[in-house]
This record gives structure tokens, C-alpha cells and sequence, in this order.
């Protein structure tokens, strides 16, 4: 939960510190790319480490890092930071944080099973504390093609939360965070080399915090910060949590980023939102309390069976499924 909690954090630092360079003039696809590759390299040498310098498990998840890199990096990245260009940033991550809810929705939808009452209440909890803590676009028209970027972010960050979940076998996360980074770095220059979406840099110093700083402070904030440290922690908490659990937990990602506008930029947050992030703890602790409950259950169920005493480690637990 710990490590969940540090993602969360550390994803925060993304939106306060990438507009400055979206406002001067880089596009989404090209700060994405150069976010991935400076996190990839930040995480490279402690991936090699982890893999004791043999790069097979790599070659063997080869279609998950893929996965990873188009879904988790690029997808999701680019189509919040376009997002961000045409709607306010609080309503995109607003939109782009349904992905639990999704998940739920999903999982209700292919199981042909209601989930348990805990986690629905949990989703409206946490839902209702997302809706105070982001403030209200003061009912300001919103553009639909940024609306509809901001729900294609959702889609692919749902998609991020079940591939992160899913079982590693002898893929470290950190491994498997450096790949998907670089892989997607990779795959976006070569996007931007075909000219098929805007490409665009700018060397131009950027106001952050009151003062006028180089590109690169932000940049280099967002790449070590926002996508070295949130990505691999953000992994590793997903494999250890399940999807569902861990995405819940990344709704703090928005208390985090309203936290950070509060410390460093002058915006006090308001009562409301300050209750609102008391809500996603507590629709957190709900779904918390839901995967808790079910690993007693099944845990119990093989200490009475007759192999139970057979057993030398109780099976792990799916928990990405809605019960």
C-alpha cells in the first residue's frame, strides 16, 4: 500500500510541471516521448541490475512491454496531455481516473457477476470525493474532441492498471517499467518522424513557481519524478495489489496534484476538497476491505481441505476479477 501510495504521489508532479511546456510551445506527442526516454534511462541501469544483466525475461514478455509501451506510455500519456490542451487539467484527470470505476464495470460485464457491496460503495464513495476535490469548470462550455481525448486516456489507463497486474513471473517491475518506457519513447519518435501528428519542441524558458526557469527543470522533473519513480512504483504495486485495488489507490493522484497546486502555486484548497480526498481514502479502505475479506476466505478454505497441511504457500489470489 505504501508503494501505491508514493506512485500515487509521484504522478501528481506530472500536470503541474508539463503545462509550463505545453504552453510554450512543445506538443503532447513529443513531451511525452522525451518524458518516456528520460525515465527509461533513469531506470535502465537498475533494471539491468534486477535482471542480473540478462535481458531473456525481456525477449519473453516482449508482447506485455509492447503492451505496456503503447497502452500504458504512450497511450494514456498523450491522450491526457492533448486533453489538457483543450479542456481544463482538472476535468481531464477527473475524466481519465473513471478507469476503477471502468474496471469494475468491466469485470461486472464479463463475469456476469454483481460485485460485492463493499466495492460498489467504495466506487461511489471515491467517485463522489474525486468530483470535490477536482474543482468545477465554473460552467464554462467544454470541447468534446478534448472530452473524448480525455476518455480514451481512461480507457488506456484501465488497460495500464490489468497489464501492471498481472503476473510477472521472472520480469522485475522495475524491468518492466524501464522497457515499456523506452519501447514507447521509441515508438513515438518514429511516430513524430512521420509527420502524422504535430512534433514540436521549444528551448524557451518557461514560468514555473513565480520565477522564469530552463525547459529542461520541468522536464527533468516530470522524467525522474513523474515517470522513473511513478511508473516503476506504480508496477510494482499493481503486481502486489491487483488491478483493482491499485487503480482505486491512484485516485490520490489527484489529491496529489491538488496538494502540490496548494504548496507550490498559491491554490488553497477549499473545505469541500479537502473532505473530497477524505472520501477517496475512505472509498479506498471500503475496496481495500473487499480484497482483505476474500484472502481470509480462500485462505481458509485450503487450510481445511486435506492437502491443506501439503501446501507450502497458500495460492495467490486473483483479486483483478470483481467478486
Amino acid at each position: 500500500m505504501l508503494v501505491a501510495l508514493l506512485a500515487a504521489a509521484s504522478f501528481g508532479f506530472s500536470g503541474p510541471f508539463v503545462k509550463p511546456l505545453l504552453e510554450s510551445g512543445w506538443s503532447p506527442v513529443a513531451a511525452v516521448t522525451v518524458r518516456a526516454l528520460i525515465g527509461g534511462v533513469v531506470l535502465a541501469p537498475v533494471a539491468l541490475f534486477a535482471l542480473r544483466g540478462c535481458l531473456g525475461p525481456i525477449w519473453r514478455a516482449r508482447w506485455r512491454v509492447l503492451g505496456m509501451a503503447v497502452v500504458g506510455v504512450a497511450g494514456t500519456q498523450v491522450f491526457y496531455f492533448a486533453a489538457v490542451v483543450r479542456i481544463p487539467v482538472g476535468t481531464a484527470i477527473l475524466v481519465e481516473y473513471l478507469a476503477p470505476l471502468l474496471l469494475v464495470g468491466v469485470a461486472w460485464a464479463t463475469s456476469r457477476r454483481v460485485p460485492q457491496a463493499v466495492v460498489l460503495v467504495g466506487s461511489v464513495i471515491a467517485f463522489a470525493g474525486l468530483l470535490l476535490v477536482v474543482a468545477p469548470s465554473g460552467g464554462v462550455a467544454l470541447d468534446p474532441v478534448g472530452l473524448a481525448l480525455a476518455g480514451a486516456a481512461m480507457v488506456c489507463c484501465a488497460a495500464y492498471f490489468v497489464l501492471a497486474a498481472r503476473p510477472s513471473g521472472d520480469l522485475p517491475p522495475v524491468a518492466l517499467a524501464a522497457s515499456g518506457l523506452l519501447v514507447g519513447a521509441g515508438l513515438l519518435g518514429l511516430l513524430g518522424l512521420t509527420g502524422l501528428v504535430p512534433f514540436t519542441t521549444s528551448a524557451a524558458d518557461v514560468p514555473l513557481f513565480d520565477a522564469i526557469v530552463p525547459w529542461w527543470v520541468p522536464m527533468l522533473v516530470v522524467g525522474v519524478v513523474a515517470t522513473a519513480v511513478a511508473y516503476a512504483t506504480s508496477i510494482t504495486a499493481s503486481s502486489m495489489l491487483g488491478s483493482r485495488l491499485a487503480s482505486f489507490v491512484g485516485l490520490l493522484e489527484v489529491a496529489a496534484a491538488a496538494l502540490y497546486a496548494w504548496l507550490l502555486l498559491g491554490e488553497a484548497l477549499t473545505p469541500l476538497q479537502l473532505g473530497g480526498g477524505l472520501l477517496i481514502v475512505v472509498g479506498i479502505g471500503f475496496v481495500r476491505a473487499e480484497r482483505t475479506r476474500e484472502a481470509a476466505v480462500v485462505a481458509d478454505a485450503v487450510a481445511e481441505t486435506p492437502l491443506g497441511d501439503a501446501v507450502a504457500e497458500p495460492p495467490v489470489v486473483d483479486t483483478t476479477r470483481a467478486s
